[in-house]
């Protein structure tokens, strides 16, 4: 497969990845399915003014109510690391010399994927474990609340590799007063937790994609990990967060997913694309 324009593919990722050029991507970044044993969905609601409509709003006023249903996928799987082993080999060919994978995933398989990797990758080329923290959503009463993602990075070379430190977007000290007025100002690059906030029901760059993933979170893998103009891949595109992000900084991508749904919300996201 030829890669001369920005791409969405619908199609399963196993059959597609072997299409694509050996070595053609600085950054890979997947979000795979997390192994919940569920069918991801979200059941959303829009509310119009109506003044016959049922729901009463602030100041009185009435509203009709709209139900809808995100697009959904099954979450289950009876063996997730051989689910993932041919599709994780396929990355490691992809990529540049020094490219980089990032591994999205939540406590119930990262550990076990890990471990795949250290053996895939080797392991003095697993560079970090991000834990992507937010604060969000029904809190347990019988454990500690769940409330981090862990993104596993790994590198094709340890000595030379995309890592652009001046392009880390900063964030506000804990106590800005000990770290003096002109630290203060500038802020500070973030550590291996990343404190951000997933996509609100109410915010704009919301698309009705069970699992979307913050825009900002991605831009700032593909601004350190890539430079103008490279090639970034998501095989578990979803939403076309990855897409969005390197398009907005200025990169080429290449999006597959199996659910025609999300493909289609791929497409209104990122017109400019070629879909196929």
């Amino acid at each position: 497969m030829h890669l001369d324009s920005n791409l969405i593919i619908c199609g399963d990722n196993r059959e597609v990845l072997p299409q694509l050029p050996t070595g053609a991507f600085r950054l890979i970044y997947i979000d795979p399915p997390f192994n919940t044993g569920k069918v991801q969905q979200r059941v959303r609601i829009r509310a119009t003014a109506d003044a016959s409509g049922t729901r009463t709003g602030f100041g009185n006023r009435r509203y009709a109510v709209q139900t809808y249903e995100s697009p959904a996928y099954h979450d289950a799987f009876d063996d997730y690391l051989e689910f993932l082993r041919p599709r994780l080999r396929e990355a490691r060919r992809l990529l540049t010399p020094d490219g980089s994978l990032f591994v999205h995933l939540d406590y119930r398989e990262a550990h076990y994927v890990k471990v795949m990797l250290d053996a895939m990758f080797g392991r003095e080329r697993f560079m970090n474990e991000i834990i992507w923290a937010y604060d969000y959503g029904g809190r347990s009463k019988r454990r500690w609340p769940a409330k981090h993602d862990n993104i596993l990075w790994y590198v094709n070379d340890p000595e030379n590799y995309v890592f652009h430190y001046e392009a880390i977007d900063r964030v506000p000290y804990m106590a800005p007063s000990l770290a003096g007025a002109e630290k203060a100002q500038r802020g500070k690059t973030p550590t291996d937790v990343w404190w951000l906030t997933i996509v609100p029901t109410n915010s704009k760059e919301k698309t009705g994609y069970p699992t979307q993933k913050p825009l900002r979170l991605l831009e700032r893998i593909v601004r350190v990990h890539s430079d103008p103009d490279d090639w970034v891949l998501d095989f578990f595109a979803g939403s076309g967060t990855t897409g969005e992000a390197a398009a907005r900084l200025g990169r080429r991508f290449v999006l597959i997913d199996n659910n025609p749904e999300a493909v289609a919300v791929m497409a209104r996201r990122l017109p400019g694309a070629k879909v196929i």
